[in-house]
């Protein structure tokens, strides 16, 4: 051997990079897939920026049209004479006067009848849409006064007949619009602005009547309005019956009173309502208002209890008729895309809990290494998924925002794991995945009443299968367990 083949030198071999454990592999997963909720969460936030400026939108639209609209009455408002005692401090002594005051005394119909017909129409401000309506009140009610007024606590010759108005509840008057009217005993009469009924925020409109109160009086109104959101009805009078029209394909009915009969088809809907005095729970004359319907979801009678006794301060007099009741009728969109979105992102973390099972899958059984890094930008991908669908979503619709958005994750993800996975077979595999995943969180989206069962029992089957390929796995060691001979 020469002395130069002997000075010939062997680069060293670099250390082979040791390997990680399948249990540490999946302990870095598991926090990979922790840290990401916080990018999910930051996606709430800017769901919830998005719903406030849509709301925004829909009010600056209301401004100009007409906000949520509620319709009282009619009702005849009778001043009367009254005494009543009051205690003054005269010289350092109480002393108890007797005052005379004049009080008014709410006469509700002994029948009420009308047809209302609510003409639905969209508008636009930017990327956002709300629906507004048009309102058309058509109806006729018929007062008698009451033989035996005294049993309420009022003589009828304390009765100011000749200074009696008509009042009609109008919640938001910006949105009358022309040809409203009013006629008493087939006579026209003028209507004034103001005055309305405390039950709409004393907003409406009134006409003044000269009556005798010997015969009945029979009103025949018509009341336009223009609103936005909820349009409510609240029934006074022995009976009142209402028939509701319209062409919005999709109302929600609530409110204390649902319709008697209704009928929605792809053209339109039609409710009739029939609300007796008994359901209401009112006299039919009343020395004090109703306040306003207290807003609930109508389940616990005790906010009704609370309103009533604890009538807000300065009308106290006013509200001691008792809390009115409503119906509400709401033209809503078939599909409110933010709740969608809303529902969606809670389906978040299974994307990324499936997606890194399968690499983890893959990294543990196949041989394939999936590095930290590859796991967080898989996860951001599969989060950037929901700020591409509400984006879309605000623009094109929530269905083909989400085939577009999907579309484009699951395209992405196929080319990053074809390269990470070191073979295309895997990469198919894992779009496959994601198609199906992505295919399932529509059906729960659209299957909302079934979501939860159809989720869990998902996720028993897919938690088997895990637990099915990995029964062999050593976490602590670095591969397989071994084989015990049978001796």
């Amino acid at each position: 051997m020469t002395q130069a083949s002997q000075n010939v030198s062997v680069p060293p071999v670099p250390p082979a990079r040791s390997e990680r454990s399948p249990g540490v592999k999946l302990v870095i997963a598991v926090l990979i897939a922790v840290a990401l909720m916080v990018p999910l969460l930051m996606i709430y936030g800017l769901l919830w920026d998005r719903q406030q400026q849509a709301e925004t939108a829909q009010a600056s639209i209301g401004q100009g049209w007409g906000g949520q609209q509620t319709i009282a009455g009619p009702v005849i408002v009778i001043p009367y004479r009254a005494t009543e005692m009051t205690t003054v401090n005269e010289n350092g002594k109480d002393v108890t006067r007797t005052v005379n005051t004049i009080r008014n005394l709410y006469l509700s119909p002994q029948t009420n009848k009308a047809d209302v017909t609510i003409k639905p129409e969209k508008r636009k401000k930017a990327i956002y849409e709300t629906v507004v309506y048009e309102s058309q009140v058509a109806g006729n009610a018929e007062f008698v006064l009451p033989a035996d007024i005294a049993r309420y606590g009022v003589a009828r010759e304390a009765l100011m007949l000749d200074r009696t108005e008509v009042r009609l509840g109008i919640s938001d008057a910006r949105g009358l619009v022309d040809g409203n009217s009013l006629a008493v005993d087939g006579t026209p009469v003028a209507l004034q602005p103001g005055k309305g009924l405390l039950s709409t925020g004393n907003s409406g409109t009134f006409a003044f009547v000269d009556w005798s109160g010997a015969a009945p009086m029979k009103v025949d109104y018509r009341i336009g309005v223009r609103g936005l959101g909820d349009f409510k009805l609240i029934p006074r009078g022995v009976d009142t019956r209402w028939t509701v029209k319209s062409s919005w394909p999709n109302p929600s009915f609530g409110g204390d009173f649902l319709p008697a009969k209704r009928s929605v088809t792809a053209s339109g809907f039609t409710a009739t309502y029939a609300v007796p005095n008994l359901a209401l729970g009112q006299a039919q004359v009343l020395t004090g208002d109703l306040s306003p319907p207290v807003t609930t979801n109508y389940g616990p009678r005790d906010a009704y209890i609370e309103a009533v006794s604890a009538p807000s301060d300065g009308g106290a007099a006013e509200a001691s008729g008792g809390t009115a009741k409503a119906v509400a009728i709401s033209l809503i969109e078939p599909v409110d895309l933010y709740s969608q979105v809303d529902r969606a992102i809670k389906y978040g973390f299974l994307f990324i809990g499936f997606t890194f099972v399968a690499f983890l899958m893959f990294d543990i059984i196949a041989g394939a290494r999936v590095a930290p890094a590859e796991y967080f930008l898989t996860g951001i991908a599969l989060v950037l998924f929901f700020v591409l669908l509400l984006a879309f979503a605000e623009v094109i619709g929530f269905t083909f925002a989400y085939m577009l958005a999907s579309a484009a994750i699951i395209g992405l993800l196929a080319f990053y794991s074809a390269a990470v996975l070191k073979s295309w077979k895997r990469a198919r595999f894992l779009a496959a995945m994601l198609v199906g995943l992505y295919a399932l969180l529509y059906v729960l989206l659209n299957l909302e009443a079934y979501s939860l069962l159809i989720g869990s029992v998902l996720m028993f089957f897919a938690l088997a299968g895990v637990m099915y390929m990995t029964r062999s796995i050593d976490w602590s060691g670095l591969g397989k367990k071994d084989e015990v001979a049978v001796g």
